[in-house]
């Protein structure tokens, strides 16, 4: 059996090549849009990728299955309550892939949508998808209502924990998807160590439903639009993006780290950093789809890098790159400066509700910030933005100074560092 895991840490996405080295034949799982991947370890292993499995359509990143069908030809199969609009092979319960001597047999596991299967390779290993998570189970509210969804989803992990507890699992989520709660950032994990430690396979269906509809992880306003592109026509490849003189009448997305922009941006940029964690998602949070955005990067790597995970999370309207320094500073300041304020400075904790420790300062999100300030702010003062990082400070901080706020971002630490 040939076996190869890809991670992508930023959307903390999980994808497969599955195949029989002998045979010199893989499928693909779950593939992201960014292909090559596949396609390159599919030519050092020495196999030809026949076909692509969809576990479900997927809501948090936008699927390669479109660009292996227009580029290279390869089928897709998905299950038929998936209603997907572009040619492809239907899955069913119970149904087999065998691929050279390698046997893929797929469980209808509903829950998180109503299509959603998992893969059982050689009864050795489970591809999981977005059902059953190292210590975790999967959200249940962004296809159908919560606790319907909440039911299935139930009934689909306890029917995973039936496989032998030698089972190896590998989920289609780790740690950094907002498809679950409380993930861990391992990459897999066994039927057996679940069965013993995972809530979603030790709590009776009662308190899964309440506990699972209770989920208050904020929806990417992304969902509906990567769930249309990933059910409708295949989606081509993007042009590579090109170098600007200057950023026109685009609006700016600065990914240089934090302290670089900090010392010299462009005026109006956004600054979302991309070594900051989480950077398509907090970019889907902020930018609007349809709105021109122009880069600001240090180098063409960074930008090429920073495009990917855009267009990951079906932000296409990139005009391009530009390079060097801004005339505009935003102030900085380190968790034992804010201390020495004494309290009397004007705080804005922007992290998500209920994230710990707890603060006592006013917490508003820094993805509600591109619309309006809150009211609370007093813009005569200065406001210091403070998350548990610097990332996001400094993302809200950029956001507040474009309505006129005289904003400060706490870097180097955050609340718990207080």
């Amino acid at each position: 059996m040939l076996f190869r895991q890809f991670v992508d840490d930023d959307l903390g996405c999980g994808s497969y090549l599955v195949g029989d080295a002998g045979a010199g034949e893989a499928v693909v799982v779950d593939p992201a849009f960014a292909i090559e991947q596949y396609l390159d370890a599919a030519e050092r292993e020495g196999v030809q990728i026949t076909r692509v499995l969809e576990t479900h359509t997927h809501a948090d990143h936008l699927s390669g299955h479109g660009r292996f069908a227009l580029e290279h030809g390869v089928p897709v199969s998905i299950h038929p309550l998936a209603r997907p609009e572009y040619p492809f092979d239907a899955l069913e319960d119970g149904g087999r892939v065998r691929v050279g001597s390698v046997e893929l047999r797929v469980l209808h596991t509903p829950g998180h949508r109503p299509e959603h299967c998992s893969f059982v390779v050689d009864d050795e290993l489970v591809l999981t998808g977005d059902s059953l998570f190292v210590g975790d189970a999967a959200r249940p509210d962004l296809a159908i209502d919560a606790r319907t969804g909440a039911a299935d989803l139930y009934r689909s992990v306890q029917r995973l924990a039936k496989l032998d507890d030698a089972t190896v699992v590998f989920p289609g989520h780790v740690s950094g998807s907002l498809c679950g709660s409380n993930m861990s950032d391992e990459h897999s994990t066994s039927i057996g160590r679940e069965r013993k430690t995972n809530h979603a396979l030790r709590s009776r269906l009662t308190d899964f439903i309440e506990e699972s509809a209770s989920l208050t992880t904020p929806k990417p306003p992304t969902t509906e639009r990567l769930v249309a592109l990933n059910r409708g026509p295949w989606v081509a490849a993007r042009p590579p993006l090109e170098e600007l003189d200057g950023p026109g009448a685009s609006l700016v997305l600065d990914v240089r780290p934090v302290d670089v922009f900090a010392a010299g941006h462009l005026r109006g940029a956004i600054s979302v950093a991309l070594d900051g964690g989480s950077f398509a998602t907090r970019a889907a949070f902020v930018l609007d789809p349809a709105e021109p955005v122009v880069l600001h990067v240090r180098s063409r790597a960074e930008a090429d890098e920073a495009s990917r995970l855009l267009e990951a999370v079906g932000l296409f309207e990139q005009t391009g790159f530009v390079r060097g320094d801004g005339s505009e500073r935003i102030q900085t300041v380190p968790v034992p400066e804010l201390v020495r304020l004494d309290g009397k400075a004007q705080v804005l904790d922007v992290r998500e509700e209920g994230e710990e420790p707890a603060s006592s300062w006013p917490v508003v999100p820094y993805r509600l910030l591109r619309v309006s300030p809150p009211a609370q702010l007093d813009p005569s003062r200065p406001v210091y933005t403070i998350c548990a990082s610097g990332a996001r400070a400094t993302l809200a901080a950029s956001l507040l100074v474009r309505q006129g706020f005289d904003a400060r971002a706490v870097v180097g630490g955050g609340v718990a560092d207080l």
